[in-house]
This record gives structure tokens, sequence and C-alpha cells, in this order.
């Protein structure tokens, strides 16, 4: 798949959280190839590496792309400070996205997020009919995207670790009792390391197909650095793979973590 790399205008740009900012950019050329689930990687002034971002949401009728990214150091501290009218240094779209394709007459996808791990489940929201999102956050200060992902048109749960909003504890939770309906044809999952691994046991108990995109840190984005180094188990081989080409989307059976 092809990529591109320019400095693209900065439409939108809004502080949807504590910390946590939406940008929308300008790039027709690529919005029409992007697919849920891939990335952009992004130049920071005055810093050597670009910054990977998950795309959020893809609208190929009028060309742009949306992310959504929380500040956690120098490099995203000065990318929240681009204001619209502002061009961004981007390569996009980078790794390999979701799979999309037809789900049973009656069935449902599920879709979990945690943390800034939700933004690509707006993407993959997108793609389906009766999406089923659950969503997982420390606080209420933290929640995002819930009312984006209504729009979409997925039924949306949250859950918060200290119980200040929606339901009280983890998203595996609120899985464990949608699997059990038995109508559940797909699952989708991004965020941190130990609710993949609970997701993934999830979804093996109640052998539903699952697709995990992983967060790792990367340096060159296009594979060429092996940076971002993954264990896969594929084909009963154990395989050294990278999140940026490779990834970062994986099915879960295959994930070692």
């Amino acid at each position: 798949m092809p990529y591109f790399c320019d400095n693209y205008p900065i439409l939108k740009r809004e502080e949807i959280a504590k910390d946590i900012y939406s940008y929308v950019i300008s790039c027709p050329e690529a919005a029409a190839v992007s697919k849920a689930g891939q990335f952009v990687h992004i130049r920071a002034e005055g810093y050597t590496l670009r910054r990977p971002i998950s795309i959020c949401e893809i609208d190929k009728e009028n060309g742009t792309v949306r992310i959504v990214f929380e500040v956690r150091g120098g490099g995203t501290d000065r990318l929240s400070q681009l204001r619209v009218g502002d061009k961004m240094d981007i390569i996009l779209p980078l790794g390999n996205g979701f799979t999309v394709k037809e789900i049973p007459e009656g069935k449902n996808v599920v879709v979990v997020g945690g943390g800034i791990g939700v933004p690509p489940m707006c993407g993959v929201s997108a793609q389906y009919k009766n999406v089923k999102a659950i969503i997982g956050f420390r606080s209420k200060d933290k929640v995002i995207l819930e009312e984006d992902l209504k729009r979409i048109g997925a039924e949306v749960t949250v859950c918060t670790d200290d119980g200040s909003y929606g339901e009280s504890g983890v998203v595996t939770v609120p899985l464990e009792k949608e699997l059990e309906k038995g109508n559940t044809a797909m699952i989708f999952a991004c965020g941190p390391t130990p609710m993949l691994k609970a997701v993934i046991e999830c979804a093996k108990r109640y052998n539903i197909p699952c697709e995990v995109s992983l967060e790792q840190r990367m340096a060159c984005g296009v594979g060429a650095c092996v940076g971002c180094a993954c264990n896969i188990n594929r084909d009963g081989k154990n395989l050294v793979l990278r999140v940026c080409k490779d990834g970062p989307v994986f099915k879960a059976e295959e994930v070692v973590l």
C-alpha cells in the first residue's frame, strides 16, 4: 500500500480531555487509501524521532483524517501546541489495519479500548453495523470519545477503574457478559498490555475471532530499524516481527504478551 509524506493543514483542533487532543487534518490522497487500525507518524519540531499516533477516524468524502493523542512528553507537547491553519509533517497511512468482513445476520462486533487505545476503535466501528463498544479509563476526567462512538452507531459501555463514571472496574466484566449472550462474531481491541491479555483470554475461552492493535515505541515507523519488535507465534513458529510494518494489528491467537 502506498504512503505519503507531506506537510498537511490542520482543519480542527480540540482538547477533548485534560492533555488529550483531537486534530482533523486535510490529506485527501492519504485519506483515500487509509484503513481503520493504521497509524500516522508525525514530526515534532525540535525532535529527531517522529511520534506514532493511531488513526481515529477517516473521512474519505472530505479527504480528512482525525487523530487523538495524549501529551506524554516533550514531543507530543510540541504537537499539541499546533493550531488550526498550521501544518503537520506527517507520514501516512502506515501499518496494517483491522480486518473488515461481512458478519452473519443477527451477530454483532465488539470493540474494546483502554485509555488512549480507544481512538482506533472509532475507525473500525464505522465499518460495521451492530457494534458494542466497551471502553475503559482510570477515572471520569480521562473518558474520551464516548459520544463519538455513539454518533458512529455503537452501543457504548464505559468503565472506570475508580468507579467515578459508568461501570466500576475493568472492561472484561462487561465483555464477559456480552460474550455470554452468544451473539458476537468478532472482537477488536487496543489498549494497555494487561487489558489486551485479558481480552485475548476471553476471546479464547468463548472461541471468538479477535484482532488486537499493539502499542509499542517506534523509531522509523516503516520497518527499517526493527526498534518495535514483538513476539508472534504463527503456524507453530516463534517469530520476531515489527509492530510498525507487520502490525500494529495482529490476530489475537498469534500474540505473545
